[in-house]
């Protein structure tokens, strides 16, 4: 395995935005998710949800064209397309809980076989406090992506038979992009559907420790 190469963080954001259908409502978790916006299309037709209060967001604001007023859920400068609209705080929650939007992209610390979802806290001194909108989300879109490397930074696989870590949701992950492989969630469990860069399934399976199905696409 010494010669297959990962893919980067935004080659990852990039196949991610491959899959996002086109006219789909779409929420970009802080963080990595973010990236996706800059791989959209512009005939995509994907209308991106801020969650504090923003409907039509494009892509990053590039250097020396940032608008201070137009800012991202994770504070970072985004620009606007035409016919973005603005809202309270409370009406974008709304959105997320009532179950309007087609897909939510979010990182992840864990993601179990049976689609549970841990993004939110490691419980490590410092961590984050609260889990803010990320439980809204995870229950309120129709369909969860999760975006992560494969395995965390002291090695471990970041997909586990159960998470170990406080749940965010349950249940609620449909299909997980990594830097090595994309793999779904199913009935049956974890379903490597694609990999990259010379990885095997069974490459992904000794990384993972799991006996993981591989399923067509």
């Amino acid at each position: 395995m010494s010669e297959n190469t990962r893919l980067s963080r935004e080659q990852i954001a990039e196949r991610v935005a491959a899959d996002i259908p086109h006219g789909a409502y779409v929420n970009l978790g802080i963080g990595l998710p973010t990236t996706v916006s800059n791989y959209l299309s512009p005939g995509s037709g994907v209308i991106l949800h801020t969650e504090n209060g923003m409907l039509g967001m494009g892509p990053e604001a590039e250097p020396g064209k940032v608008d201070p007023d137009l800012l991202n859920a994770g504070k970072v400068p985004v620009t606007e397309l035409p016919g973005a609209a603005y809202f309270h705080h409370a009406d974008s929650f709304a959105m997320m809980r009532g179950g309007h939007l087609d897909i939510c992209v979010l990182g992840a610390y864990q993601v179990s076989a049976g689609g549970d979802l841990a993004n939110w806290s490691t419980g490590a001194p410092g961590a984050i406090p609260a889990i803010g909108g990320a439980m809204d989300l995870a229950i309120g879109a129709k369909r969860v992506f999760v975006m992560m490397n494969l395995l965390a930074k002291d090695g471990s696989s970041k997909l586990v038979d159960e998470c170990t870590y406080p749940l965010t949701g349950v249940g609620c992950v449909s299909r997980v992009y990594t830097d090595v492989a994309v793999i779904d969630v199913t009935a049956d469990g974890f379903a490597v559907s694609e990999t990259f860069g010379g990885f095997t399934v069974d490459d992904v399976r000794d990384m993972t420790g799991l006996d993981l199905l591989e399923s067509a696409g």
